[in-house]
């Protein structure tokens, strides 16, 4: 009888059509596949279960989360050799029903379902969210924001360094020796200078995180800020950082959804990786929410991932994997369609930089965090806890870097009657 993973390698290429890019070891200990590349490691029958009872991402994930499947190699190397046969081919249950049409394709079947051991689907991970029915209503946009920012405070110490920001850094040449907290501080100065902010001018912070542009704010640009989470592990550890800043009299840090911010008007507002949360169908009123925020010739920056648009924007789809192990109920939109969202809420649309090979770097070296710290992130959350968040943070950055994911700081205006923007001529004065 032919070793299992010889057995795997060729039932591969008889369902998906190509060869495996990648080596296979199974659990009888048989290795197949080109010699020299990165090795997938199928620890038990079970983790071939999974995927077959969910084809495609999600089969894989559940996989990988578990412990039944493992990488051995450059992680970055087998993602971005998979990525074409899982993520960029869109594969899911419709495409297998599809695909078994092929006679081929059906006679590998049966010998796939021997391999499998018992017929019988295993649990999901614990890690696992249930999809829910009703999208972005308070209850349910508290909740995904708890599963992903509530993990401890502790693990996005160790993750994002000393700066505690969640969102791309802003990095100067290599030449430069950047590191990770000085890009970071560069990429709040430059928030702060596209907002324009003077001593005593008011900042809503939309998804404030755990302070830091906040603290920046009020300290480096003598404005008076209130931020706004939905994670009371967020507000507690900015709310100690603030009192340790002795910023208590110009930084007020608020448990609230940004739905129920009612005491504007406000000169700026910064929303920095929030957006992705808001979802599709309540975007526009949304943007119209943060206008409404805004006095006359305010300005909002509105930092949010992009994905690329489809020929058909009804076949978009939310990804599995990030939906059931990453941000539940977010949704990402392309660049024109938050810009257009924007303008019909009332803003003038003034700026639009792509900070995409930025965010590359920044995810390369919080997996770089992770991987260093690694037994104490696993005592700190749990071992598929971390497993989720590297190989997300591992993806993400070949996304970017392969032009599949973007990210953009909009900057926007609420133009007075008047029409004066107030904006420099020259804007990109802000860089310095």
């Amino acid at each position: 009888m032919t070793d299992a993973a010889s057995r795997l390698c060729r039932l591969a290429e008889q369902l998906l059509g190509v060869p495996l890019p990648v080596r296979v070891r199974a659990w009888d200990g048989s290795q197949a596949g080109p010699p020299d590349a990165p090795v997938l490691v199928l620890r038990n029958r079970r983790a071939l279960r999974r995927m077959m009872f969910k084809p495609g991402e999600l089969g894989l994930a559940r996989a990988w989360v578990s412990g039944d499947l493992d990488i051995e190699g450059d992680l970055y190397t087998l993602l971005d050799a998979i990525s074409g046969l899982v993520w960029e081919r869109g594969e899911d249950t419709r495409g297998l029903v599809q695909a078994l049409r092929d006679p081929d394709v059906r006679s590998a079947v049966p010998e796939l379902l021997k391999l499998t051991g018992p017929p019988v689907p295993p649990a999901p991970p614990r890690e696992e969210v249930r999809r829910r029915r009703h999208l972005h209503t308070r209850h349910s946009d508290k909740r995904a924001i708890s599963h992903h920012y509530d993990v401890g405070n502790d693990f996005y110490e160790i993750v994002l360094g000393p700066s505690m920001v969640y969102s791309c850094a802003y990095w100067g040449a290599v030449e430069n020796g950047d590191t990770l907290e000085s890009a970071q501080r560069d990429k709040l100065e430059l928030i702060c200078r596209k907002l324009g902010l003077t001593p005593g001018q008011r900042l809503l912070d939309v998804g404030c995180g755990w302070g830091s542009l906040a603290i920046h704010a009020a300290r480096e640009h003598g404005a008076t800020v209130v931020g706004v989470t939905l994670s009371q592990e967020q507000a507690g550890y900015a709310r100690k950082r603030v009192a340790d800043e002795g910023l208590t009299d110009r930084v007020e840090i608020r448990v609230q959804d940004y739905r129920d911010v009612a005491d504007g008007p406000y000169d700026a507002i910064a929303s920095v990786g929030m957006a992705e949360h808001v979802g599709a169908e309540r975007y526009l009123a949304y943007a119209s929410d943060l206008h409404a925020l805004l006095g006359p010739g305010g300005r909002l920056l509105n930092h949010q991932i992009a994905r690329r648009p489809q020929r058909d924007e009804s076949s978009y789809r939310v990804d599995e994997f990030i939906d059931a192990y990453v941000f539940p109920d977010g949704e990402l939109a392309p660049l024109g369609t938050t810009v257009t969202q924007l303008e019909r809420a009332g803003f003038e649309v003034r700026d639009v930089e792509s900070l995409r090979e930025h965010y590359a770097r920044t995810l390369r070296q919080w997996v770089a965090n992770l991987e260093g710290d690694w037994d104490r992130v696993v005592r700190l959350t749990s071992p598929g806890r971390a497993r989720v968040w590297r190989v997300y943070m591992a993806a993400c950055a070949l996304a970017f870097e392969r032009n599949r994911l973007g990210v953009n700081q909009v900057l926007a205006v609420r133009a007075p009657a008047s029409g004066a923007s107030g904006l420099p001529l020259r804007p990109r004065t802000w860089n310095g």
